[in-house]
């Protein structure tokens, strides 16, 4: 039988310790070293202040839907046995925003400044998915 496969994410050399970390399941975005300024997606200036100067951190996984909208109609055919599913935008504590899925939770239930927090979808060898699901706990640590 004939089975089509889902489009996955191909990093680059600017993003490949953003999907290196994802399989270990930490969440990691690039800091400007000058302004502190956390970024996403990875980029080799500062948009900022154009400082070259970064470094990787973890990000505390937390923060809050953006926006989101449930996707009826795949644009893709490999996604049309998960219709109807959810994209979601997630803003995080440490500012940037991210094009996720949301799991754990209906449709039906996902509200605009739900709180979140990151979990992970190991696809393959290769590639681990961050996503987020409504936030169980306030410390981190409990999980």
């Amino acid at each position: 039988m004939f089975v089509l496969e889902k489009p996955l994410p191909r990093p680059t050399e600017d993003s490949a310790p953003y999907w290196e970390a994802a399989r270990r399941e930490e969440l990691r975005l690039q800091k400007c070293q000058d302004c502190g300024h956390v970024r996403f997606p990875p980029s080799l200036l500062c948009p900022r202040c154009l400082s070259e100067r970064a470094e990787w951190v973890r990000t505390s996984g937390r923060g809050t839907v953006y926006s989101f909208i449930v996707v009826h109609r795949p644009q893709h055919p490999a996604f049309q046995p998960d219709a109807p599913y959810n994209v979601a935008i997630v803003e995080l504590e440490e500012g940037p925003r991210l094009h996720t899925n949301l799991v754990e939770v209906e449709n039906s239930e996902i509200e605009i400044g739900m709180p979140v927090e990151v979990v992970f979808e190991k696809v393959n060898d290769e590639v681990t998915l961050p996503k987020f699901r409504p936030r169980r706990t306030e410390n981190p640590g409990e999980r």
